[in-house]
């Protein structure tokens, strides 16, 4: 439940968000989904930097406080009333100077009923994405319908000499097209979308994976895509609704391939990072759902290693489908043949007990109640050559678990999410 004083500060932020797009009139692409918004915004970027002065939202900016401090350009001012004046002095310099971003990648997060119809009402986007509609979140909307509607409020929202750009390959995206005048453009693996990738490899050299490649099938040309920095093959989509963003903005498809080989996707995203004792971690801390898990073992279960490691955190926020979502993990797991599972949590074992009863080797699974916990077993556990996954929600803390097992420590705060003094002082607490 939201204080009165977070309502106020919402309501004030809104006026000066408001203040500021009526001012520049910066382009919007605005992105929702259940799973990869995040991701989506990295290509999106990556594509509209090469050639435009772009801002994207930072950290976690993608809710009702994030997104307008984004607008204004400015960071949270936590509890400290000296930083909120800076956020206000900094607003009054935004509105004051002429130069601003030409456009605005803003990812939307919502995690109740109304939160889009809130976001919709100061921001007014020319293109509108939807990566995909999933389970995220439903302990509070119930059905995937329920999801499904409140994320489509986001391309209602476009006027009609604007864009949508809309999974072809999930049935709640497609359908999205229904309910608006502008002008839809389709991505995916699916033939009849309109900008469609096939041919998906891996790329290895000395046995390290160095990203994927695929064609792109475009209005009748064929172009190849190389993404040098990225490890999941799920991440073609977010390259995907990148081209469809670069198209709707002029770029010719040379210059949208060739600023796709610098995205990267974000700390905690699926980022390869080198292990102890010759490993290799799949870091995909940042969040999970049961979507998200599944995509992330079928890479763990394509990439080539000695052996390979599921280490898995609770999902979170699934409500009543908790015991079957966890439960469905654990038979991929099985279906994969996956050498060694670490489950952290409560929620987890229900995998557990999925896979004893397909007769997964008892010996072969490790329970843990907490993330640190497990790290330290997992140090004991690394060889050379092994695949180590990491993945669980937020409250997790399963990034505690990479921290302990990676090459060069040093490294954390460029690599690994959570990495602010702030969040580093949260103790663990059981969800």
């Amino acid at each position: 439940m939201k204080t009165k004083k977070i309502i106020f500060l919402e309501k004030i932020l809104r006026v000066m968000a408001v203040a500021v797009l009526k001012r520049h009139k910066p382009k919007i692409v605005a992105i929702t989904g259940s799973v990869g918004k995040t991701s989506t915004k990295a290509a999106v970027f990556s594509v509209l930097s090469s050639k435009f002065d772009v801002r994207e939202n930072q950290k976690n900016y993608n809710n009702e406080i994030g997104i307008p401090l984004t607008i204004i350009g400015a960071q949270s001012g936590g509890r400290n009333i000296f930083k909120w004046l800076w956020v206000f002095l900094k607003w009054i310099l935004t509105i004051v100077y002429s130069k601003y971003p030409e456009i605005l990648v803003l990812e939307l997060g919502v995690d109740r009923p109304g939160d889009m119809k809130y976001l919709t009402s100061f921001l007014k986007p020319m293109v509108s994405v939807v990566t995909n509609i999933s389970l995220s979140h439903i302990e509070f909307f119930k059905t995937v319908e329920n999801i499904a509607k409140e994320k489509r409020v986001l391309v209602e929202a476009v006027p009609q000499d604007g864009f949508v750009i809309l999974n072809a390959d999930d049935e709640f995206a497609v359908k999205m097209s229904e309910y608006t005048l502008a002008q839809p453009v389709t991505f995916g693996l699916a033939e009849n979308a309109q900008i469609n990738a096939s041919n998906v490899i891996y790329n290895y050299q000395n046995e390290k994976p160095e990203g994927i490649s695929f064609k792109l099938n475009y209005d009748g040309k064929n172009v190849p895509i190389r993404l040098k920095n990225i490890l999941a093959a799920h991440y073609v989509y977010a390259a995907l609704v990148g081209i469809a963003s670069g198209i709707i903005f002029k770029l010719n498809l040379v210059e949208i391939a060739k600023a796709l080989e610098d995205f990267h996707a974000p700390c905690g995203r699926m980022n390869l990072i080198k292990g102890l004792h010759g490993s290799f971690i799949v870091d995909d801390t940042y969040n999970a759902s049961p979507m998200s898990t599944l995509a992330a073992l079928d890479v763990l279960g394509d990439l080539k290693g000695t052996r390979k490691m599921a280490v898995l955190g609770d999902m979170l926020e699934l409500g009543d489908l908790s015991q079957a979502s966890h439960r469905e993990i654990g038979h991929k797991i099985f279906k994969l043949k996956l050498d060694i599972f670490i489950a952290v949590g409560t929620r987890m074992k229900a995998a557990v007990a999925e896979l004893i009863a397909l007769g997964y080797p008892a010996g072969n699974i490790f329970q843990f109640d907490d993330s640190e916990s497990a790290g330290k077993k997992i140090k004991e556990l690394l060889n050379e050559g092994d695949f180590v996954l990491v993945k669980g929600s937020q409250g997790m803390r399963m990034e505690k678990v990479v921290e302990q097992i990676m090459e060069n420590s040093s490294e954390l705060e460029n690599t690994l999410c959570r990495q602010s003094k702030d969040w580093r002082k949260k103790p663990f607490v059981k969800p």
